[in-house]
C-alpha cells in the first residue's frame, strides 16, 4: 500500500504541539509517510521551522493568515528569508477571507500580493485559503502571475467551476475531512469530478476531523479518512487515492522527494 501525505496540518497548535512524539508514530502506524505544517503568522515561524528540522518527515510552509490582523504584517524580504529555508516548500497560508472579514478590507489583499510576490522570487508554490472570496482570490493570483509558481487551494470547499480555473492556474485541489462529511456536496462534486493527477489530501488538524473522529480533535494520522472517503466518491481503490496524491505532493514539490520517496514505498 502506497503511503499518504498529509499536505496541510498545524503542528505547533496547542494540542498537537505538546505531544509531538506521539503524533509522529500515530502517522507512521497509520500509513502517513510525512505531513506538512502551515505557518501562519511570523510569530511563530520559529516554532513552525523548528519542528520541520526537529523531525525529517515534517516540512514546512511560512506566512500570515489572512485571518489575522493583529499579526506583524509580512514583506517580501522577511518571507524571503524565512522561505529559503531548505526545509520550506511552499509560501503561506494566504490568500482571502470574507468570512470573518465581511468588509473585505484591502490591507487582506495587499497581504496576499506580498506573498505571491515572495513565492515567485523564490519559485515556491503557495497555500491558498480562500473563504467566501474565490472571484477576488482568482482575480488576485491571475494578476500576481502566480501560474508562475502554483501551489495548493487548500481546504478546499468552493464550487467545481472554482476548482477547475484553480487548475487552471497551476493550483491543486486539496480536500480536507469536510469531504467525508455526509451533507458536503458541493465538495463530493470536486472529490468525483477534479482530475485525479490535481488532487491532494489534508487533515488541516487540530480542525476538521474527519468521519469518524468528527468533532474530535484532527491529527495527521487522520488523512487516512479523508482519502478513503474520494475512493468511496470516486468509486476507487484507496490506493488509486494514495499513489496519485502522494505522487501529487511530489510533483508539486521536488525538494520533499529524497526524504518522502522512500518513505512512501517502504
Amino acid at each position: 500500500m502506497t503511503r499518504l501525505i498529509d499536505s496541510h496540518c498545524h503542528l505547533d497548535f496547542e494540542g498537537l504541539s505538546d505531544r509531538l512524539p506521539e503524533v509522529l508514530d500515530a502517522m507512521d502506524g497509520n500509513g502517513i509517510a510525512g505531513c506538512m505544517t502551515i505557518g501562519v503568522t511570523l510569530e511563530e515561524a520559529p516554532q513552525v521551522l523548528a519542528i520541520a528540522h526537529a523531525y525529517p518527515q515534517v516540512f514546512a510552509s511560512v506566512g500570515v493568515h489572512p485571518e489575522y490582523a493583529d499579526h506583524r504584517e509580512p514583506d517580501v524580504a522577511t518571507l524571503c528569508e524565512l522561505g529559503a529555508d531548505p526545509k520550506v516548500l511552499a509560501i503561506g497560508e494566504t490568500g482571502l477571507d470574507y468570512h470573518w472579514h465581511k468588509d473585505r478590507p484591502e490591507w487582506q489583499r495587499e497581504r496576499f500580493r506580498v506573498h505571491i510576490r515572495a513565492a515567485r522570487e523564490l519559485n515556491k508554490p503557495l497555500v491558498i485559503h480562500t473563504r467566501e472570496a474565490a472571484e477576488d482570490t482568482l482575480a488576485i493570483l491571475k494578476k500576481e502571475g502566480a501560474e508562475a509558481v502554483g501551489g495548493i487551494l487548500h481546504c478546499f470547499t468552493e464550487s467545481l467551476d472554482v476548482a477547475r480555473a484553480g487548475i487552471d492556474l497551476g493550483f491543486y485541489i486539496s480536500l480536507s475531512g469536510i469531504v467525508s462529511f455526509k451533507k458536503a456536496e458541493v465538495v463530493h462534486e470536486v472529490a468525483r469530478s477534479v482530475p485525479l493527477d490535481r488532487l491532494l489530501i489534508e487533515t488541516d488538524a487540530p480542525y476538521l476531523a474527519p468521519v469518524p473522529y468528527r468533532g474530535k480533535p484532527n491529527q495527521p494520522a487522520y488523512v487516512k479518512h479523508v482519502a478513503e472517503a474520494i475512493a468511496d466518491l470516486r468509486q476507487i481503490s484507496l490506493e488509486e487515492v494514495a499513489t496519485a496524491t502522494s505522487r501529487n505532493f511530489l510533483r508539486l514539490f521536488p525538494a520533499a522527494a529524497a526524504v518522502l520517496e522512500p518513505r512512501i514505498a517502504a
